[in-house]
């Protein structure tokens, strides 16, 4: 047998064994943390964008004036009309044209607004009316009353009677671009709007015909002596077509509407008996009534008599 060595003799040996495996213990350290550098910057960064504001700040600030013109732009786009009103009817008469209408607004079926006026005068010979979405409606008058200002402004003599404003068929020419433009846009106004007034000259005074015209929500415009919108075009237009004439007065025009938005109460389910009227004229301008209403008779046989007959209460 051979010599066994001491104890002191493997030391040395135990030594290195011991510095290798701290080495290797070192090692596999140093790539953990390498590997695991990526997934914390990830983490950091997401950590980051979630926090900070588009001020710079990592609490959480008030939205600053870009920020909330951009939310207010994301849903400026009416998808469907909410609050509307119906018809809308037109005729000219012996001196001039004539528009009458309702003043209720429904909120879906619900009659909500009873006092909603949809008859508005743009300038001293311009007047519109329009149905659908009464949001939109204001958003087309504050429009054109804004142009009217501007050539107002912008004209050569600030004097009424230099009468430098839009006649009406130049405010119903730029209706048909700003609803085209916006159908185009995939953000159409909801409104039929009914433009009426005076045509003018081409010295710029006040011309003798009457004009009388309509633009629908996706730009649509024609003129015509009569004119209806909403289920007016269905009840109410058969109903002027029959009685109509190029020299009524302006009593015979006036009685005639009334009959129609009477009708009209009587069959449709978003109108109202509380009514407007108003006129445009050569020498008294645009004239829009008070709201008032028109009196109703409920004692018609067709009322009374239960619809159902063979002696039942009407029901199924």
């Amino acid at each position: 047998f051979g010599k066994q060595p001491s104890s002191k003799e493997n030391r040395p040996h135990r030594q290195w064994q011991k510095v290798d495996h701290r080495q290797q213990q070192n090692s596999r350290n140093i790539r953990f943390q390498i590997s695991t550098i990526p997934s914390l910057l990830i983490t950091l960064i997401l950590t980051m964008s979630l926090s900070l504001q588009a001020g710079g700040t990592s609490s959480r600030a008030l939205p600053n004036a870009s920020t909330q013109a951009n939310a207010l732009m994301a849903n400026q786009a009416t998808t469907r009309p909410i609050t509307t009103g119906t018809s809308v009817l037109g005729i000219k008469y012996k001196n001039g044209v004539m528009l009458a209408a309702d003043t209720l607004c429904s909120y879906g079926s619900l009659a909500k607004y009873k006092n909603a006026k949809r008859l508005l005068n743009i300038n001293s010979r311009t007047l519109i009316g329009a149905s659908g979405e009464y949001s939109d409606l204001q958003s087309i008058s504050d429009l054109l009353k804004a142009n009217a200002l501007a050539d107002r402004c912008t004209s050569d003599s600030l004097y009424e009677e230099d009468n430098n404003e839009e006649c009406a068929k130049e405010v119903w020419s730029y209706l048909r671009a700003v609803m085209y433009n916006r159908r185009n846009k995939m953000n159409p106004l909801w409104n039929d709007v009914v433009v009426a007034g005076f045509k003018q000259n081409t010295d710029g005074t006040t011309s003798d015909t009457p004009f009388l015209g309509v633009v629908d929500k996706i730009g649509t415009a024609y003129e015509d002596d009569i004119l209806a919108t909403g289920f007016g075009g269905y009840i109410a237009l058969p109903l002027m077509r029959e009685k109509y004439r190029p020299d009524m007065e302006e009593g015979e025009a006036r009685a005639l509407l009334e009959d129609c938005l009477r009708i009209l109460f009587y069959r449709d389910c978003r109108a109202l008996n509380r009514v407007q009227i108003a006129k445009v004229t050569k020498e008294g301008g645009v004239l829009v009534s008070d709201p008032y209403e028109l009196d109703t008779f409920w004692d018609f046989k067709e009322f009374v008599t239960p619809k159902g007959a063979m002696g039942t209460d009407g029901g199924w």
